[in-house]
C-alpha cells in the first residue's frame, strides 16, 4: 500500500537563488500543487525551494486541505534550522550537494524551476531513473523533458504524469 502523502509526492528543483520572475511562478507552482491535493519535496532552502514552500503552505491556509498534505525539505547540511521557515518537515543530510540523490529517488514526477548546475544535475538523475521532469523556464538537454510555459501547465502535466 502506498501512503497517502506518496499517492500525490511531487518533486520541485530549482536554485536557491533565482530571479525575482523564477520565484513569482516557484511560488505559483506551489499553491497550485496544495490545491491540487499534492504533497512536495525540495531541497528546502532559499530561492526557488522557499517560494514553492511558501506559496504551498499559503494555499493550505486558504482552503481545508487533506491533513496528509506537507511540503518536505531535503537539507545539504547537518542542521535542521538551515530549512526555510514554510517547511513542514526539514531533514538534515549532512550529504551537501549529494543530497540532490535523495531528492531525485523520493518521487515519481520533477518539476524544475529556473535553476543553475545544481538543477541540472537533479535533472540528468531524475531522467536517468526513469523519473518524469516538467520544464519551466528550466533546462532544455533532453527530448524527455516536458516542456511548460506556465505554473498551471507545469502542475497540469504533473498531475497527468502521476496519474499514469
Amino acid at each position: 500500500m502506498i501512503h497517502p502523502i506518496n499517492q500525490k509526492l511531487v518533486g520541485v528543483i530549482g536554485a536557491g537563488t533565482e530571479a525575482t520572475s523564477t520565484n513569482e511562478r516557484a511560488h505559483e507552482v506551489g499553491q497550485r500543487l496544495a490545491r491540487a491535493g499534492c504533497s512536495i519535496i525540495c531541497g528546502g532552502l532559499e530561492g526557488v525551494m522557499r517560494e514553492v514552500a511558501r506559496g504551498f503552505r499559503e494555499a493550505l491556509s486558504d482552503a481545508p486541505h487533506d491533513r496528509h498534505q506537507i511540503v518536505v525539505g531535503i537539507l545539504p547540511s547537518n542542521l535542521t534550522e538551515d530549512g526555510n521557515p514554510h517547511l513542514d518537515l526539514a531533514i538534515a543530510t549532512g550529504l551537501g550537494e549529494a543530497r540532490n540523490s535523495v531528492i531525485v529517488n523520493s518521487a515519481k514526477v520533477y518539476i524544475a524551476v529556473g535553476g543553475g548546475f545544481g538543477t541540472l544535475s537533479e535533472i540528468a538523475y531524475a531522467l536517468r531513473l526513469g523519473k518524469t521532469v516538467i520544464g519551466l523556464d528550466s533546462w532544455d538537454v533532453h527530448e524527455e523533458i516536458i516542456k511548460v510555459d506556465s505554473p498551471k501547465a507545469a502542475v497540469d502535466a504533473a498531475l497527468r504524469a502521476l496519474s499514469n
